[in-house]
């Protein structure tokens, strides 16, 4: 047989002069077979390298067995290994994932979700853009069938399963460490006021001030894009003023790697003048110097769970989902940029 012939189960049933119906009964495993049968069709089967068509298995059991993913950006940690945890999961269980990113830009999302739904994806699991302020694709895509998962960054607006951490206590615990360490004048970089990660990220922030009796500044609250330019700006803003935050608790790691190397621009030392926190699990975050002290997410576990609450949506279609918000534990992990260095 040529090895540019894809195999096929009438190839099969052909060589051991089975019926078609037989064959495909065999591979099933079906107990309508005889074991024996059953047995010379699987190994035929694997001499012959027989893969099953996935485009006829689709169309059969109306599953395409993909599912698609939106991240605002791969080449980021968090979500790199939350993509992984997916992945672990999904290909375990038979299916495929195909990721597209946003880019941070609400247009951009709009378009994957319907680049993704023409393809005949079995479900959706997505975390939102710095941008997204409006959740019809969202609602459209549910709308035809689709199932969607959320993580990190989720909507109250949309009904479904959601993997998220406890933003709120690692923002409390990081925002209180740097109190105790002794620095009180603690500016917040963040996101998009539409995310709940923002949200809850600032009220965590504001309680631990508020715990220790600091008045909370809405001018050292600050909501950034992702424009890189517009960051440091913003950054260097906060210093401008006569007074001056000696502390800084960045929501997302990206915040974070730009306040680092702005702070060095202006010659400001971390953490003798400024202290420094972010939200990040980057296994190299030891590494820097000073090393970052940071919030530290369980990705992979976040990616598992978005998989497994997916993949169960898919294979019960035909029942009413309980849908269930999962909540992870954050755990503060200190290094040289909060710690108070002795005579400062």
């Amino acid at each position: 047989m040529s090895e540019q012939h894809n195999v096929t189960i009438k190839d099969i049933a052909q060589k051991l002069k089975l019926s078609v119906s037989t064959v495909s009964r065999a591979l099933r495993n079906s107990s309508e077979i005889k074991p024996a049968t059953r047995q010379i069709v699987r190994e035929l089967a694997a001499e012959l390298r027989y893969s099953p068509n996935p485009i006829a298995l689709s169309l059969k059991e109306k599953k395409s067995k993909i599912i698609g993913v939106i991240v605002p950006e791969i080449a980021n940690n968090f979500c790199a290994a939350t993509i992984a945890g997916i992945e672990d999961i999904a290909y375990s269980k038979g299916y495929h994932v195909i990721t597209f990113q946003s880019h941070e830009r609400l247009e951009r999302e709009i378009i994957n979700t319907q680049l993704l739904s023409s393809r005949r994806i079995d479900g959706l699991i997505i975390s939102l853009s710095n941008e997204t302020n409006s959740l019809t694709h969202i609602h459209d895509i549910i709308g035809k069938g689709i199932p969607v998962v959320m993580f990190d960054r989720v909507s109250d607006e949309i009904t479904t399963h959601k993997v998220v951490v406890n933003d709120y206590y690692g923002a409390f615990k990081a925002t209180e460490h740097l109190i105790q360490e002794g620095f009180h004048r603690i500016a917040h970089l963040t996101i998009s006021k539409y995310l709940s990660i923002t949200q809850k990220r600032l009220n965590g922030y504001n309680d631990a001030l508020r715990k220790y009796d600091i008045p909370v500044r809405k001018d050292w609250v600050v909501h950034c894009n992702f424009d890189a330019a517009e960051i440091e700006a913003s950054i260097r803003k906060l210093f401008a003023g006569e007074e001056k935050p000696n502390a800084i608790l960045a929501s997302v790691e990206r915040l974070a790697t730009i306040c680092m190397n702005v702070l060095r621009e202006m010659n400001l030392r971390i953490p003798e003048d400024v202290a420094l926190v972010g939200f990040s699990d980057n296994p190299i975050n030891h590494l820097l110097s000073p090393a970052l002290t940071a919030v530290r997410q369980p990705t992979f576990d976040i990616g598992q769970q978005a998989a497994e609450l997916m993949i169960h949506l898919i294979e019960h279609r035909n029942t009413v989902p309980q849908y269930r918000t999962v909540q992870l534990e954050t755990t503060l992990d200190i290094h040289a940029s909060s710690r108070r260095v002795d005579g400062h």
